[in-house]
Parts: structure tokens; sequence; C-alpha cells
């Protein structure tokens, strides 16, 4: 059934290629059209025109593309479901130990500087390396599982150090180690279950390419022992797919899976740093044959979104459409009134508008070498944590109140972040929205760019999306607006994924899953401690308020 859904979708991903035209798309290094807010004259209208319409054959793409949308949202749903039921047997299988391989440096900076200045031949000689397993021997696929116990309801100590301010625990911090935990699977993938420690010299190493979405599946709390695990289920020629699950221990001996993820790794040579191949997988279970089948799916899925993707085809009629409407609702203003756009100005809806570009938070900072990883780059889980809490403090001021993690949309890393460099984190938010259980959704875009201090100039490393939504059922009062194409194809890209995630959430919801929805306000007694009745970063359940 799996094999029929890839290549059913791969089929799809052929037609939606076919019938779009992508000549209508603009180039990315094509210069930007005139701002949504200002008229300028008969051929900057054109301009606009020509860059917004789309073909007969787009037009009638519209139905085909909802129902994309709709198929992958179920295909998802699906997907997460299984991959928790076959996680959970897989680790009935797995060794017992349960060591987690560290990717942390082991190394001192000292000793990395001076082995970097060194020629390759004496800094890194072939005898040093251990007796790697050769790369065409395959592997057990419960050989490369991993967990790592939190346990926070049992140690106040180690409790306080993740507690956030509004009494929850730091989701950013727990999505850092969810990277750490996949990079320590893909290494004992590579090396062998009974590896404990990385060596100085492995011959290759392993990063992480992508994330795919991650929700939140059950409300986070604090009083909770937390175990995150997982292990390899897909393998390439050079690249590998690590599902990661977080699951809440409850002292009865319950266990309620949290978050579920999907890490995308890939293997590179240490001397040439091109693709290094990777030991294939053993499939010796129908659970291992349900898991990598689910593998090559979500290998096509990426190529369907990649083909999709508003860098490579123009946005569909309806969606164009919906452009014109936000235009001449609020881009338009001042323009026969002669008021400046940027005096304050509120829509029909009742909403106040922000132009994209004044949503912009950004931080920079220098890259130390304590955050670095196994091959003397800065780690990428640090860097997720980092876009996580500027992303989180974004949301926060541009809704004026709590909010509380919903997804990870996705996350692309382009380039390493070299140690010694400085990193400009920069937060836009790209849409809102609003439904019955959620008042507001946020979606947030952190781009990551290395910045060259000799030129100025910029390298972007890492892009990351992600959604939160307003704490006590709070309502969103103010609209995201774009002024220039970029801007209205993030807002688009923002749009598709509080959409997609919507899809998933309503299917989860008439499954059966658990209430996940922004709190409704709580009085709070006289003697209750500070935060008690928040979730802070994570969510509370609503059979818990009644």
């Amino acid at each position: 059934m799996l094999a029929n859904r890839s290549a059913g979708l791969r089929a799809r991903v052929a037609h939606q290629v076919c019938t779009v035209r992508p000549a209508a798309a603009l180039p990315a290094s094509r210069p930007t059209p005139g701002k949504f807010g200002r008229s300028q004259g008969a051929k900057t209208n054109a301009i606009s025109a020509r860059a917004l319409s789309t073909t007969s054959s787009l037009r009638n793409s519209n139905a085909e593309f909802s129902r994309e949308r709709e198929l992958g949202a179920k295909e998802e749903t699906n997907d997460v479901t299984t991959t928790d039921r076959l996680l959970k047997e897989s680790r009935k299988r797995a060794d017992s130990a349960h060591q987690v391989v560290p990717i942390r440096s082991r190394i001192l900076w000292s000793e990395a500087l001076m082995r970097q200045s060194m020629p390759p031949s004496t800094a890194d000689p072939d005898t040093s390396r251990p007796n790697r397993i050769p790369p065409d021997v395959p592997r057990n696929m419960h050989d490369s599982y991993c967990e790592l116990l939190l346990p926070f309801a049992s140690s106040p100590e180690l409790l306080e150090q993740y507690t956030n301010a509004s009494g929850g625990i730091r989701t950013g911090m727990l999505l850092e180690h969810l990277d750490s935990l996949a990079g320590g699977i893909a290494y004992k993938h590579m090396l062998g279950p009974g590896v404990e420690v990385l060596s100085k010299d492995q011959g290759f190493y392993i990063v992480t390419a992508s994330v795919d979405r991650l929700d939140m599946l059950a409300p986070l709390y604090p009083v909770r022992d937390m175990r995150l695990s997982g292990q390899v289920i897909h393998t390439g020629r050079s690249s590998m797919e690590v599902a990661v699950r977080m699951e809440a221990l409850e002292k009865d001996g319950r266990e309620q899976t949290i978050m579920l993820g999907r890490f995308f790794m890939v293997c590179r040579d240490a001397r040439t740093h091109k693709a290094a191949p990777v030991n294939p997988l053993s499939l010796t279970t129908a659970e291992d044959k349900q898991l990598f089948a689910l593998g090559e799916t979500h290998k096509d899925r990426r190529r369907a979104r990649t083909s999709a993707a508003l860098d490579r085809v123009p946005p569909t009629s309806s969606e164009a459409e919906e452009l014109h409407s936000l235009y001449l609702q609020y881009g338009n203003y001042g323009t026969s009134t002669g008021k400046s756009e940027n005096e304050p100005f509120v829509g029909p809806d009742g909403l106040q508008r922000v132009w994209m570009g004044d949503t912009r938070l950004e931080k920079c900072m220098m890259m130390f070498p304590q955050e670095r990883n196994v091959h003397q780059k800065i780690f990428g889980g640090y860097l997720m944590r980092l876009a996580y809490e500027l992303g989180f403090a974004n949301a926060e001021l541009f809704t004026g109140c709590h909010v509380l993690f919903v997804s990870l949309d996705g996350i692309s890393f382009a380039k390493p972040v070299p140690i010694g460099s400085i990193l400009r984190l920069t937060s836009h938010i790209l849409h809102t929205t609003q439904s019955e259980k959620f008042p507001g959704l946020i979606h947030v875009v952190v781009q990551a760019n290395v910045v060259d201090v000799a030129t100025g100039k910029e390298q972007t490393t890492n892009d990351f999306r992600f959604t939160w939504c307003t704490d006590h059922n709070i309502p969103v009062t103010r609209k995201v607006v774009p002024k220039t194409y970029k801007e209205a194809m993030l807002w688009l890209e923002g749009r598709r994924a509080l959409e997609m995630g919507a899809e998933i959430r309503t299917l989860r919801y008439a499954a059966g899953g658990p209430g996940i929805h922004g709190t409704e306000p709580v009085k709070k007694s006289d003697d209750a401690a500070d935060g008690e009745n928040r979730v802070g970063g994570g969510w509370r359940d609503a059979e818990e308020q009644q």
C-alpha cells in the first residue's frame, strides 16, 4: 500500500510540474517589483499584473492544489500514527543499554586549531582512524536505536535548568536535544551498536540537511519524566532519515507521545567534503519494511514540496486573487487619499495593518567554540534553539501576549556555521490566522546568515519555520501585509504552512487525539505560585480545565 502511495505521489508531482509554466514565476535574481502600498503608474501596474497572473492551466489546478494539500495532511497524519506505533515495537528489539553517542567535540579547541594548521598527512593519518565496517555491509534498523531520559519529575535540580519564565519547559532546549540525538543515532548506524564515543578521526562526518515538520501531539507538562528516542528508518546512497520521538512517562507506567519528527542526515567525506556512502539497512521484520517504505514516501514528498515551491512555480490563481484582495483592502491605502502608507490603518475586518518588513527582529552573535560539534563547526541543535527563542520573542511582541508552541514546520541547513564567525539571525512574521480552536495562530520565519566581516557580505546557512498560538485564547488583532513581491511569496508560504497545519490538526481531533489548543483563561488563586496556570512553551489539555 505504501509503495502504491509513493508511486501515486510521484505521478501527481509529474503532473503538477507539467501543468505549471515556470516561466511565469519571478526569478530570484530579477529586481523586486514595486511596493504593494504605492501607485507607480501604468507600467508598474502592468508588471505587477504579469507577476501575479497565472496561466489557464494553473487556474484549473486550484482544485487539484487543494486536493494535494488535503491528501498531504492525511498522509502526514497517518504516517505519524504509524511511525509512532512501529517505533514502539522496534524499541523492544533494541539493545537494553540504549547508549547515546555524544556528538559534541571531545578535543580541546587549542588542539583543534593546531590540527587545522598541520598538513593533512600529519594531522589526519589513516592509521589513526577507527576500523569502520565497510559501507556496503547492511545494518539492522534497531541497532541504531538511542534514547535519552530527562527525569524532570524526580529531579528538581534538572527541571530548574530547563524551566522558562512561565514555569514550563524551554522547548528550544528540547529541540536542541532532539537534533543532538538524531546526530548520535546516525553515527551509531555508521559505526555499529557498540560505539560509545566518537574518535578524533572518523574519515567522515554527518550533518543535518533538513528537518520535516514536528507537531505537538499532546500536552507538555514539566512534572513528568521525558524520554527522547529514535533510530534510522531509511537510508539512501549517502543519506539517512532518522525518526525521533519525545514521550512523557507517567508514574503509573503509562507513556504518551508528545512530539514526533524526522531528521534528514547526509554523510560527507572528511577530506573532500563530498558525499560519502552510508551503510544500507537490513530489513528483517515487517515493522522494518513498513518504516523503510515510509521513508521512501517521505523522500517523494520532499521532492513534491520542492517542485511546488514558490521559488520554482508561480502561485495558483486563487492565491493570486487572495493577494489582490489583500492589496485592495490593505495595500492600496493612501494611494487615493493622499495619506502616508505608514499611518495606522484598520482594515474592514477590524485588524490593524502591519507591514511585513516592520515585524523584523534580529540579533547578531559571535560563534564561540564551546558550541561546536565533532567536525569543528557550530552545533546545529544550538542554532535551532537560538532560532526558536528569537521566533518566540517575535511572536510575543507581535501579539502582545504569551504564545504557545504549535509546530516546527520545517528547517533547512544549507551551509555549516564556522566557529569564530558572526551569525545574524533575522525573524519575520509571515502570516496569521484564526479558527474556532485557535483564535490566534502566528507563522514565523527565522533566517540565519553568516556575515563576512571583511566584505560585509552574508551567506544564508539556515531557514527555520515555526508556528505558535496565543495563550488563553486571546485573538490576534493585527494583520501582516506584504509590500514587495518577495514578501508576497513569503506571505503565501506562511499561509500554506498554516493551512496544512490546520488540516493535520483537524484530522487528529477527528481521530480522537488529545485536545490540543490554546488554554482558556484560568483564574489563579491567591496562594498559587507565579506561572502555575501557564504551560509556557507547551500545551494544556482542555479536559484539565473542565
